[in-house]
């Protein structure tokens, strides 16, 4: 198992090892104690979530205000996704940067998140299966989120617009601009 720091080197990218034969392959998909080298702290991961979704679903950007903000650890099992992580640590010098990373049910790459981000993904093929760990529960009275197409943000989402597809939620969430940061 690789793990890589990328752009924002708090956002981890882990490459498993798979070990394939005629009949098939096996993958350890997480290791507590790697991870938390990686990090440099432990995480508690205590639910894990799973949607599937069709082709130009877009899911996000979502974050959790604290005391209930998430960590997350992300991977496909199933299709392709771009998966993309926003920056809202006021005080980082990455505050606003984002990092893409297209996830897919054959390289099984995982994306590590770490709490202050908002977090967001669109389905590049006809369908994906997506799955996380989370490490606080999902508390809806401190759910935001920020807009997918915001202009500041600038994320190239790598689908047309015309074909992304949103919930009722998330095509009416604010502008990165009116984010007061919490973290």
């Amino acid at each position: 198992m690789r793990i890589t720091p990328q752009l924002i080197p708090d956002v981890l990218l882990i490459e498993p090892t798979i070990h394939c034969d005629p009949r098939g392959y096996f993958v350890e998909t997480f290791r507590q104690d790697l991870l938390d080298a990686a990090t440099g702290y432990k995480i508690n991961f205590i639910q894990d979530n799973e949607s599937k979704s069709v082709k130009g679903v877009l899911r996000g950007l979502h974050y959790q205000l604290p005391p209930h903000t998430q960590a997350k650890l992300v991977r496909v099992i199933e299709g392709s996704i771009l998966d993309v992580a926003v920056d809202l640590r006021e005080l980082s010098p990455t505050f606003g940067q984002h990092v893409t990373v297209e996830l897919t049910g054959d390289n099984k790459y995982q994306l590590f998140i770490p709490r202050g981000f908002a977090h967001g993904f669109v389905v590049l093929s006809d369908t994906a299966t997506f799955t996380y760990k989370v490490d606080n529960y999902y508390k809806p009275e401190f759910d935001r989120g920020i807009a997918f197409d915001d202009s500041e943000l600038r994320i190239n989402w790598r689908l047309q617009k015309e074909i992304i597809k949103l919930s009722k939620k998330d095509k009416h969430l604010p502008s990165f601009c009116y984010l007061s940061s919490p973290f």
